[in-house]
């Protein structure tokens, strides 16, 4: 069996926890090591039941409590050698596992399937990860799917997806010109609608659970994001489940 829960979720900072057996793994960890470990032990865990750190990419929100946690509790970090080098997280003297963002490689009972995706940074991932049989995925920070992205999101038990702004909300909103084109570019972030074509073109026949992730505070709100996916999975807006920045999201579990 397969669970994941939120610590975290949006420009404010993410940590996303993974298990699988005895195996359990943080994605990303842009949170103070203090809000981690009350996160986790709200979750019932200590920081020691976590073997690793995956990260996606440098950006603060999702890096920038990475060095601190790692250090204070002995935490291998596995990342791409351009993350490591734009974040200087490899001028640290942190146990650092470098990937290469085309293969899978194996931590405890998890299967680990980075993926290549557009952003603006360096090298920057998301993650699939199996226990073998289930199949979830985590896919935030993203300007454009790709064919290669959705291949690899097909066939997910559960997906963790962004939905980052409202293209009306942010065209009206209260960032500057240069910084609503790089959220709406093409390596910036996913809109409403965007997570909602990029649902509705992948293979949904075995999903279990469909999480909003990353939204924006200024730019979007849970219902608008609600109402998209659920227009793509032809449900009621409360059958899609949101991650927020405040509280995360509790345990969720994934079964055969």
């Amino acid at each position: 069996m397969l669970r994941f829960a939120s610590l975290a979720s949006g420009s404010a900072g993410n940590a996303l926890v993974v298990e699988s057996g005895p195996t359990r793994v943080l994605i990303d960890c842009g949170l103070s090591p203090r809000r981690v470990e009350s996160g986790l032990a709200r979750l019932g865990l200590a920081p020691g039941d976590i073997d690793a750190i995956l990260v996606t990419h440098e950006h603060d929100d999702h890096i920038g409590g990475v060095a601190a946690f790692a250090r204070r509790h002995g935490t291998r970090v596995f990342l791409t050698w351009g993350t490591a080098r734009a974040s200087g997280l490899d001028g640290l003297g942190l146990p650092l596992d470098l990937i290469d963002s085309h293969s899978p490689f194996v931590l405890g009972d998890l299967e680990v399937h980075p993926v290549p995706v557009p952003h603006d940074a360096r090298e920057p991932v998301q993650y699939v990860l199996s226990d073998g049989v289930l199949r979830m995925g985590v896919l935030t920070d993203i300007g454009t799917p790709t064919p290669h992205v959705q291949a690899a999101y097909g066939g997910l038990s559960a997906l963790l997806l962004e939905c980052n702004h409202d293209v009306a909300m942010l065209a009206g909103g209260p960032y500057p010109a240069w910084l609503k084109e790089r959220v709406g570019g093409a390596m910036g972030h996913l809109s409403n609608r965007q997570a909602a074509a990029f649902l509705d073109a992948i293979d949904r026949s075995a999903l279990q659970h469909v999480v909003a992730a990353h939204l924006s505070a200024s730019n979007n709100t849970p219902s608008l994001a609600r109402a998209a996916l659920a227009a793509v999975l032809d449900c009621a807006p409360d059958g899609i489940e949101v991650a927020d920045q405040k509280t995360g999201l509790d345990w969720r579990a994934v079964h055969t």
